[in-house]
């Protein structure tokens, strides 16, 4: 499951917050080794996904660096190749 949660610092344009939310709600079902909590723990999951998000957008803010930030669509197309390098063609 973490494999999904992608880099979100030193972007341009910046993580939006389904990103942000979409990283915690990775985090937190890989933590708690549940991908669709019971009914019984619904509530925790869902504090848990939002005081995740809460501190990753804090900790987005907050981060400095001196690098040119990147951009989305080069960074997919490398991965895109990387994987099919790793993989082979599809199709």
């Amino acid at each position: 499951m973490c494999r999904n949660i992608r880099q979100l610092h030193n972007f341009e344009p910046p993580a939006t917050s389904d990103e942000v939310r979409a990283a915690a709600l990775q985090y937190v079902r890989k933590v708690s080794g549940s991908s669709k909590p019971s009914r019984a723990n619904q509530a925790a999951f869902d504090e848990a996904v939002a005081d995740v998000a809460a501190v990753t957008q804090h900790l987005l803010d907050h981060l400095v660096t001196s690098a040119e930030p990147k951009d989305r669509d080069v960074e997919a197309a490398k991965a895109k190749e990387r994987a099919r390098l790793r993989y082979g063609a599809t199709g």
